[in-house]
């Protein structure tokens, strides 16, 4: 907890200047909050007693020195509440780009298994209550502590009995409040848990609702989210159970201190042994000595809000990326694209089935090579292999004869296009996604790749052209449409490596002649992965390798294999009886 701790101040850095500032101005507030009684104690107990003439002159200065102490303590207010949230939202904005950060550095096999809301809350809601955090904690207890301290003080020299009383209270609220907060804390990281997996469950729902709709499964859906909806609650209520006895315990508590100090001043008033003025003052001070401990209540109750958030960015943090640059690694430049597969062996987690098996495979620079076979047999874990969204569990992956492992990802990527069956499209306009090839594009390159992607024609039919909102994932295009503007980003991007996941599998025939015309004009020239669902795409490919569970069952060109009467053959042949 200690590292934790230490780690958590150091967000503070940065704005060291307005941290100070912010504590200068909460220990003068609570200092102005416990002077003030004390001029009421003076003018009761002096003033009063004086010439009218004379009172009435000290009362007019006094009154002013009030009004100034409390426009002091309202400015001080203003700017812990202001600028000391400021500071907090300016520690949220670097945890959130710090946490960011990390997301992006993480590889496939960590979002595998992940659900996206986890993740958002742990970015949004999280972040929020430890911000909420860093700006009230360190004020809040700093306040606290002064007016305790000081109304102890100032108590105490009016008189000892009644502060004895009053005080005698303090080890009482210390074991109730420990033993609610420790309660607390394990609610509220229990809360934590449901709130992300409600978020999940909302983020699954609303990215799938078109697949909801076409099986009318909604009260499906309904019942899925009551069911933790009803978790999300059950944890909030135990929480709220411990939160409501932690509050009414201790406000009970504050309330019986002002009431047993009220009874005990009253008699000792009737015995001479303390006067009304004193009493008065005294009662003053009680309040401003429980206001803070109400603070305490609040801190803590922030504090366990913020440390677990805390904790879990943390953990989060703390997850290394499977995949990463060693610190040697170079610069991948000018690539011709011979690749090779040196003898590679591949399974995803440990103790899970081997998904290539000593594969030993030589493609030429330039080379169109095309890759068939059963689901499951590794078609595209083998092109997954290539830009190293995994690593290799033996063997090595090279291009131009250098291991993929000992260059930089972001160079090694930057030389690979790849056009997937599942095109993303983000929000945003039509030029905004076809410039994410190459984000510092010119808006004439950018329609330069569209129409070698064979889109400039259906893109200035649009509304706007290239500045038409094609909405969340391109839900306004069509899938052929969808398919081009990905093939005019790799375009854009210009690499001398590609691969086509399965790219026109789910297109409708028309649509598939026009994207494969553009597949076709985009590999020209380049080394260039196939994976094909469509036999009768990949007629033309240099080379056709059929993938099986035990690896490379036959590799040739389309003439060769339909020869051999093998399993392409026979692949073939199924897709085109009849």
């Amino acid at each position: 907890m200690k590292q934790t701790l230490k780690r958590l101040i150091s967000y503070y850095k940065p704005y060291m200047s307005l941290f100070l500032a912010d504590m200068f101005f909460a220990i003068l507030g609570a200092g102005i909050t416990l002077a003030i009684p004390l001029i009421v104690r003076y003018i009761t107990n002096h003033v009063i007693t004086m010439e009218a003439g004379a009172a009435l002159d000290k009362i007019t200065v006094l009154g002013i020195v009030m009004l100034i102490l409390v426009a002091v303590e309202g400015f001080c207010n203003y700017f812990i509440t202001n600028f000391g949230h400021v500071m907090g939202a300016k520690i949220e904005y670097d945890m959130r780009a710090e946490i960011f950060e990390h997301y992006q550095k993480l590889s496939f096999s960590f979002f595998n298994n992940q659900k996206v809301g986890q993740l958002m809350s742990r970015i949004t809601s999280d972040l929020f209550d430890i911000s909420e955090l860093l700006h009230h904690g360190p004020e809040d207890l700093v306040i606290s502590i002064i007016k305790i301290i000081g109304s102890f003080v100032i108590l105490f020299h009016i008189d000892v009995k009644l502060t004895m009383i009053a005080f005698a209270f303090i080890p009482i609220m210390l074991i109730y409040a420990l033993y609610f907060n420790t309660k607390m804390k394990r609610a509220f990281k229990r809360n934590r848990v449901k709130i992300a997996e409600i978020n999940s469950q909302i983020e699954d729902n609303l990215s799938g609702i078109r697949v909801v709709k076409s099986f009318a499964n909604e009260e499906v859906e309904q019942e899925k989210f009551e069911k933790g909806n009803q978790g999300f609650l059950a944890a909030k209520k135990n929480s709220y159970l411990y939160m409501a006895g932690y509050h009414s315990g201790l406000g009970a508590l504050t309330t019986l201190i002002t009431i047993v100090v009220l009874v005990a001043g009253a008699v000792l008033i009737t015995y001479g042994q303390v006067n009304v003025t004193d009493l008065i003052t005294f009662l003053l001070y009680i309040n401003t000595f429980t206001e803070p401990v109400k603070k305490l209540i609040n801190f803590t109750e922030q504090f366990q809000n913020g440390y677990t958030g805390y904790e879990r960015f943390m953990e989060m943090l703390a997850i290394e990326p499977d995949i990463s640059d060693h610190p040697e690694a170079l610069e991948l430049k000018n690539v011709k694209g011979n690749i090779s597969f040196d003898n590679v062996s591949f399974h995803y987690e440990e103790n899970t089935e081997t998904v290539l098996n000593h594969i030993n495979l030589e493609v030429e620079a330039g080379s169109y090579m095309a890759l068939v076979g059963s689901s499951g047999a590794g078609k595209s874990t083998l092109c997954s292999l290539i830009p190293r969204f995994y690593d290799v569990s033996s063997g090595a992956v090279k291009i131009d004869g250098t291991d993929i492992r000992d260059v930089t990802l972001k160079s090694l990527r930057n030389q690979i296009g790849i056009v997937q069956q599942d095109v993303y499209l983000f929000v945003g306009t039509v030029m905004d996604n076809i410039r994410y090839g190459r984000p510092n594009a010119t808006r004439e390159e950018v329609i330069e790749a569209a129409k070698n992607a064979n889109a400039h024609k259906f893109i200035m039919a649009l509304p706007k052209g290239y500045d038409t909102d094609i909405g969340q994932r391109g839900v306004k295009l069509s899938g052929g449409q969808k398919q081009r503007l990905s093939i005019a980003r790799v375009f854009l991007k210009n690499p001398p490596i590609l691969i086509f996941d399965e790219a026109t599998s789910a297109l409708d025939n028309e649509s598939e002649k026009v994207v494969q015309e553009s597949l076709e004009k985009l590999a020209k020239d380049r080394t260039t992965f196939v994976i094909a669902h469509r036999l009768s795409t990949i007629r033309n490919a240099q080379k056709i390798l059929v993938l099986t569970d035990t690896g490379i069952a036959e590799e040739g060109t389309h003439k060769e294999l339909l020869q051999k009467d093998g399993i392409y053959a026979k692949l073939y042949s199924m897709q085109f009886a009849g």
